[in-house]
């Protein structure tokens, strides 16, 4: 029988918009407890938008945590109260890439760092991609100011993710998903309501 983590206390050191940073003191198997240091995260989404020709639209992104630009996805957080994710996703894809898409499902979840966070990120498959008029474009801000846009053929890009030319977790998982995705067929896709795990 498994162990059952029980929270005795929980301190608060941080309170953001994105983000909560707690400590926490957690039974530990064959008595006594421990002190967690944990990141409580509102939630992602990420989109792998894949065009009639097979080419998945990337943006390059300056990220402040590490220093450099980064290969991604359209991506953002679940913020909006009462949105559900897939109309998330369909938003961010709208702001960043000024996309809309006819088609979507999910292609896969994923903890990005749970040794130190609980966020989660679903990442969904956008097809049947169109253009957002000119007149209805997001303005970008700060660092989407300078978003970089690309197309990459599919397999180009899991070529990148495999010569670590693109890090970014969610997408590394969504571009890997895609192409396993499609050399099956489109059959394990899951539908854009679909349950979060847990």
């Amino acid at each position: 029988m498994e162990h059952r983590y029980e929270v005795r206390s929980r301190t608060e050191r941080y309170r953001g918009r994105i983000f909560q940073v707690v400590s926490e003191e957690v039974t530990m198997p064959g008595g006594g407890t421990g002190v967690r240091d944990l990141v409580r995260h509102v939630g992602a989404v990420a989109v792998v938008a894949l065009d009639a020709a097979g080419q998945v639209v990337l943006i390059r992104q300056y990220r402040h945590p590490v220093g450099r630009h980064l290969w991604e996805l359209p991506a953002g957080l679940t913020d909006v109260t009462g949105e559900d994710l897939a109309a998330a996703a369909l938003r961010e894809l709208a702001e960043e890439v000024d996309l809309t898409a006819g088609r979507i499902d999910v292609l896969v979840d994923l903890h990005s760092s749970p040794g130190f966070t609980n966020e989660l990120v679903r990442v969904f498959l956008a097809r049947d991609l169109a253009e957002v008029p000119a007149e209805r474009r997001h303005e970008r801000h700060f660092e989407e100011a300078d978003l970089q846009v690309a197309r990459v053929d599919l397999d180009e890009a899991v070529r990148m993710v495999l010569a670590g030319e693109i890090t970014n977790a969610s997408c590394v998982a969504g571009l890997l998903a895609a192409a396993r995705a499609r050399d099956t067929g489109w059959s394990g896709l899951r539908p854009a309501d679909a349950p979060l795990p847990g």
